[in-house]
């Protein structure tokens, strides 16, 4: 699935996530991790990775492994720069507590099995064991 980086496109996202999980019948005590983390991720590209460009496109597409145990894969790559994601602020530290923002890819990392950051820090990929 490829969408605009507009906020209102975010929306497109859950209706992705619940047609996967239907099509291939993942139980309902991983929807919500992946909803939250797969929308968090995406909404992360639009903002920070793609600066609300509405010419640039979020790239969004899964797989799953033939092999047990089974995992489902989710890649999100957007257009933008990239960031430092080996440096980021601890978002529970106590000097963080208090910020608005920062707790994105903290919130990823606890509800996904597995995050990898790759290139630029451009693409990440949310695992979920199934």
């Amino acid at each position: 699935m490829i969408i605009y980086s507009k906020p209102e496109s975010i929306v497109k996202v859950e209706k992705f996530v619940e047609t996967l999980c239907s099509e291939h019948n993942i139980d309902d005590s991983v929807f919500g991790n992946m909803l939250v983390s797969i929308t968090e991720a995406v909404n992360n590209a639009i903002i920070h990775g793609n600066k609300r460009n509405p010419e640039k496109k979020v790239n969004i597409n899964y797989s799953i492994s033939d092999t047990a145990p089974k995992f489902l894969s989710v890649n999100i790559i957007d257009e933008g720069d990239g960031f430092d994601f080996l440096n980021l602020p601890d978002p529970t530290a106590p000097e963080n507590l208090e910020m608005i923002g920062g707790r994105g890819v903290f919130l990823i990392k606890q509800l996904a099995d597995f995050v990898i950051f790759s290139d630029k820090g451009n693409a990440v990929e949310l695992q979920f064991k199934l």
